[in-house]
């Protein structure tokens, strides 16, 4: 029997929800449109922007579907409003708001959520969100970024605040032990032989996890850490280059939230897929730590590397 990979490291040297604070803060030196509306959560970490920018930082409390309303009325101001919270309560809790206020209304904001699927596990069922991204997929014109290391945050929101439209910024408590290119595209981070090898897209903080998981196969792993739009020609290239077209999607929300990208990326060719993720069929009622979760889930090295292996042939 095959031991199981060790492991990778999933602590972040500076927390990602450091990095946004710290990101936007400056922002709001600079850009007269940049407005922040909180729900509470990271206030203390904008005490200062309030302090400088009283009218430009708001701090409603926990009223999210109101951030969200508020955001859609700086937006059609002609601000550009960033809200933030919890994943559940800036997507699910008001997710009328976000169809409404913003989408349909075409207003643009930049919304960033924290505890990414369970980093929060220790509060319950509440504070977690696997289906963020899923839900989301459900209306028109998205950019969803998911940063694997605080170092990608930066670029990544800046872009945000520049552009017009929706953005949704993934924030995770655990991440990759390096900063990766952030694109645009798919990047390519172990290439296979090119000799009937399969393609593993790792999404965000799933990277390191993917490479220990994939040590000793044959195959290309390529990190994404923008998910919308998906980089559906990068991915044609990578599986003709491969030589064999059987991809492993592994990402860190719901299992198949991408697997309609992959499919529309290779409809072109026969081809086999496998998506991993948060588990559809699995409601875990504990709150444990987000290692327990990683496992239950079979999204620890351990069990990537068992499915890995079940889907490429030797």
């Amino acid at each position: 029997m095959t031991a199981a990979p060790p492991e990778p490291a999933a602590v972040v040297a500076q927390p990602m929800r450091d990095a946004f604070a710290d990101t936007v803060s400056a922002a709001l030196e600079t850009d007269p449109r940049l407005a922040v509306v909180l729900a509470d959560i990271s206030a203390d970490r904008f005490t200062e922007a309030a302090r400088r920018h009283p009218q430009r930082v708001v701090n409603l409390g926990i009223r999210e579907q109101l951030m969200i309303g508020v955001a859609g009325g700086l937006a059609l101001t002609g601000m550009r409003p960033v809200a933030h919270t919890f994943a559940p309560f800036l997507v699910e809790r008001p997710f009328e708001q976000v169809k409404l206020d913003l989408g349909h209304q075409g207003a643009g904001a930049v919304l960033v959520s924290s505890g990414a699927s369970y980093d929060g596990a220790h509060y319950g069922r509440t504070h977690m969100a696997p289906g963020d991204v899923h839900l989301l997929d459900s209306l028109p014109g998205w950019t969803v970024h998911v940063p694997g290391h605080a170092a990608e945050v930066a670029p990544l929101l800046e872009e945000a605040l520049r552009r017009d439209g929706n953005v949704y910024v993934r924030l995770s408590e655990r991440g990759n032990a390096a900063a990766r290119p952030i694109g645009p595209g798919l990047q390519t981070v172990r290439a296979g032989s090119g000799r009937s090898s399969g393609v593993v897209v790792a999404v965000g903080p799933m990277l390191d996890r993917v490479l220990a998981a994939t040590e000793g196969l044959d195959v290309t792993v390529a990190y994404a850490a923008t998910v919308r739009p998906f980089d559906r020609e990068g991915l044609n290239r990578l599986v003709a280059r491969a030589g064999q077209a059987d991809v492993l999607l592994v990402e860190p929300y719901l299992e198949g939230t991408s697997a309609h990208e992959v499919a529309a990326a290779l409809e072109d060719r026969r081809h086999r897929q496998r998506s991993l993720g948060v588990r559809r069929d699995t409601e875990v009622r504990g709150y444990g730590t987000p290692a327990d979760h990683d496992r239950a889930h079979g999204l620890d090295t351990a069990g990537i590397a068992e499915r890995a292996r079940e889907f490429f042939p030797a």
